[in-house]
């Protein structure tokens, strides 16, 4: 359906920007929920902590795409910040999710950020969303944004779109491209463990894509092929034409980045986008060299 409202939290960020780019480019009507004093008729304020948001604004809109929560990539997880991690989501879903509950006309999708933290480290297993859930922190937090979510599920449809590492100009992908453009790109641990990745233009296009699906829950948006985190290491040196020598040994990593770093750097996981190839979703990055050699040349 082309032409419809979409209302999205989270709309300045590194995947937000991009998204609204792709949706006012297929002819959508971007509505932005911010923190601060709006500043043009497109930004509506609310304030997620406090549980607060225009229900006239929810209720006039026809899908919603919640972005919201503290980034995972700031290190080390330290207990407050853990509880930051978990707030800042569930305070921005709970929100979004009650407004639909109360409204008179639901707005017709909820589509909710996720994460491929829900599987956690799975070595040598082949994970779609049918497969159950880990058992680390990272896992618990994303049980408990999703089940925050399908607070909505009765008044409308909601997917909880699971992202892995995306592949952009910002994100997690940054320090990662910033230390290998200064030559000290590394290996982390053995290189062995699979990485789950996708571009940041297919990140957008599969959400703009779950709009007018079906599809409901769980949805993974990774590329095609999950690949060993050297494959993505060794290419982003070759892109940028700089040495890639070191090794970070997993005991370093564990002591010097703790519970986060490890969670990020060194968890396997070979994850399908099952649904979404299944739901006729066509990917422009199905290898990981084609996303990163389009992001060096972008740059």
């Amino acid at each position: 359906m082309a032409g419809m409202r979409v209302l999205v939290s989270g709309a300045s960020g590194f995947i937000g920007t991009e998204l609204c780019a792709q949706l006012e480019s297929a002819g959508h009507e971007v509505l932005r929920l911010v923190r601060r004093e709006p500043s043009g008729a497109g930004e509506h304020r609310w304030d997620p902590d406090a549980g607060t948001i225009d229900d006239a604004l929810v209720a006039s809109v026809d899908a919603i795409v919640n972005l919201s929560g503290a980034s995972t990539g700031r290190l080390p997880w330290t207990r407050s910040y853990k509880r930051t991690l978990v707030t800042s989501r569930v305070n921005a879903t709970r929100t979004i999710a009650e407004a639909i509950v109360r409204s008179k006309t639901p707005p017709r999708v909820l589509l909710n950020a996720s994460a491929v933290g829900f599987y956690g480290d799975r070595p040598g297993a082949h994970i779609t969303e049918t497969t159950g859930k880990g058992n680390d922190f990272l896992a618990d937090l994303v049980e408990a944004w999703e089940l925050t979510a399908s607070i909505a599920a009765e008044h409308t449809r909601v997917a909880t779109f699971r992202s892995g590492l995306v592949v952009g100009n910002g994100g997690a992908f940054t320090p990662l491209t910033l230390l290998t453009r200064l030559g000290l790109g590394s290996r982390f641990g053995s290189g062995n463990q699979d990485w789950p990745w996708i571009s940041l233009h297919d990140e957008a296009a599969a959400i703009v894509h779950l709009l007018t699906s079906d599809l409901s829950g769980p949805v993974n948006l990774v590329g095609p092929h999950s690949v060993p985190s050297k494959r993505v290491t060794d290419f982003l040196a070759e892109a940028l034409e700089r040495w890639h020598p070191w090794v970070i040994p997993t005991i370093v990593i564990r002591l010097a980045l703790g519970e986060g770093g490890a969670t990020l750097l060194l968890t396997s996981q070979d994850i399908a986008p099952t649904r979404l190839l299944a739901d006729g979703f066509e990917f422009r990055y199905e290898t990981v060299e084609g996303a990163i050699g389009a992001l060096i040349a972008d740059r």
